[in-house]
């Protein structure tokens, strides 16, 4: 007898999504048209924030903040699965979120894709998925490593 194929959890692809940026994450959203994470950095306290703001939370200063690429590179810290979604969501249940914390120290909260619910853990390293949104941005979301064997 064979083994049950795993169940795949939807990708939310066909999810409708709009975003309207904030001024001071605009270099954000812009870097997402090349595909590119990048995130805040305090210079006066070496640490990196997210989500953007419009100033550091660390010291309170704009003039601390600079804009710094990652990898986007990281690992799952939490997981749930979604079965019941806000709109626009509803009817693409169910779906997985995740917590992945970045290799750069700080969280971030995303979808993930490419992934059943056999496979999902805490601790799985991720990488960065990007969905093509209609004004040329792309929305971060992560799928897991895949060894290139």
């Amino acid at each position: 007898m064979s083994e049950p194929t795993p169940k795949a959890l939807n990708n939310t692809f066909e999810v409708k999504r709009t975003v309207k940026p904030y001024n001071f994450s605009r270099p954000f959203w812009e870097a997402t048209r090349e595909k590119k994470l990048v995130i805040q950095y305090c210079r006066r306290t070496g640490k990196y924030q997210h989500h953007s703001r419009p100033t550091s939370i660390f010291t309170g200063r704009r003039s601390d903040l600079e804009w710094r690429e990652v990898s986007g590179k990281g690992e799952v810290f939490s997981w749930t699965i979604a079965h019941r979604g806000p709109l626009p969501f509803q009817g693409h249940e169910p779906y997985l979120v995740v917590s992945v914390t970045l290799d750069v120290g700080v969280n971030f909260i995303a979808n993930m894709v490419n992934c059943t619910r056999e496979e999902i853990r805490i601790g799985m390293k991720v990488v960065p998925y990007w969905l093509p949104l209609p004004d040329g941005t792309h929305l971060l979301m992560f799928q897991p490593e895949r060894s290139s064997n």
